[in-house]
């Protein structure tokens, strides 16, 4: 099996104090700073910042954050969990990006994805009706941008560029994933543009997805190119035993259920659904031999190079997450190795 990297990521979701007093924004993007830090301390490959602009997240503007954290750190990945291109602008993005790298020694990361939320097309002037076409023409510039030094774009959204050299040029090469939630033509389009793919799995058992990625690789067969890595980002949290662990996320994860669902058609959330997707679904929900059994479970059946775990879902305690965060760099991580080390090789 190729190097796997065990990560972290989070959206910023608004958490609260022991007491259950909700923390202000502020204070919630001060302590994702400081969960960044850690995750290094406790042994994570990665941490991703995901990109919202809704009341119930305090992350809109991930790069910030990802700056304070690779000045506090020396060794952990920080990128997006996603970046959504179609409401951004793929120059901007790529200098900014280039800028992190140059402190963070390589370690800025993005990945690219159209976003599940659609606030942020009104809040920048643009239309839904251009969903597809705007991520298309700009993830198609992105993707110029890191790999040639003069670039030109024949653009519907913007003014044509000719023959320019974006500043400053990266001195390590962005390492930029490709974001899906599961669509064949987003899969495709990955491979088509020799990107590791990143797939987020929040819901169903995870061997649903094995036909996808397969998708991935057979795309890249066809085209003589060899495939990238694939990673998966799923929900979840470690406590010290199954017990504690599905008692103490079970609220906050059934509030922002709720807070998405109302826009979504969703039904409440029912415990029993709740645990049948713990038992058989994508939530790693448990004690740490019981989330590291499954994500090795995860890893082995779609052949990963990459597990991120989203630590924080709804108003939880900012005291569980750290918790959480440092079981799962101490001992989950350790111990899905040494399953994977144990498990026979194909």
């Amino acid at each position: 099996m190729t190097h796997l990297e065990l990560g972290l990521d989070t959206f910023g979701d608004i958490t609260t104090d022991d007491s259950g007093a909700r923390l202000s924004p502020a204070q919630v993007i001060r302590n994702t700073v400081a969960e960044g830090v850690l995750a290094e301390e406790a042994g994570a490959d990665f941490i991703g910042l995901g990109e919202h602009h809704r009341p119930d997240f305090a992350i809109s503007s991930p790069e910030p954050i990802m700056s304070a954290i690779l000045a506090q750190t020396s060794r952990i990945k920080v990128g997006t969990s996603v970046t959504v291109l179609s409401s951004d602008d793929p120059i901007r993005l790529f200098q900014r990006f280039s800028t992190m790298n140059a402190f963070g020694q390589g370690r800025a990361e993005v990945t690219l994805g159209r976003g599940s939320f659609t606030e942020s097309f009104p809040l920048f002037g643009f239309a839904l009706e251009d969903y597809e076409a705007l991520f298309d023409e700009k993830f198609e510039q992105f993707v110029t941008l890191i790999r040639n030094e003069k670039v030109s774009f024949e653009s519907r959204f913007r003014p044509a560029l000719k023959n320019a050299t974006v500043h400053p040029r990266p001195e390590v090469p962005i390492r930029t994933w490709r974001g899906v939630g599961g669509s064949p033509e987003s899969i495709v389009s990955a491979a088509a543009h020799d990107l590791p793919l990143l797939v987020a799995i929040i819901g169903g058992a995870p061997a649903r997805f094995a036909p996808l990625v397969d998708l991935y690789r057979r795309a890249h067969a066809q085209m003589g190119t060899t495939p990238k890595e694939v990673g998966v980002h799923s929900p979840g949290f470690v406590a010290e035993t199954d017990e504690l662990a599905r008692e103490t996320y079970f609220e906050g994860y059934q509030k922002m259920h709720a807070s998405i669902g109302a826009s979504r058609g969703w039904p409440p959330l029912r415990r029993e659904d709740y645990l049948r997707e713990i038992e058989h679904g994508s939530l790693y929900v448990g004690a740490p031999e019981t989330v590291a059994l499954k994500i090795a479970s995860t890893v082995a059946t779609l052949g990963l190079s990459r597990f991120q775990l989203k630590y924080s879902s709804g108003p939880q305690k900012a005291s569980a997450i750290l918790r959480n965060i440092e079981l799962y760099g101490t001992k989950v991580i350790p111990r899905v190795r040494e399953i994977l080390d144990q498990m026979p090789r194909s």
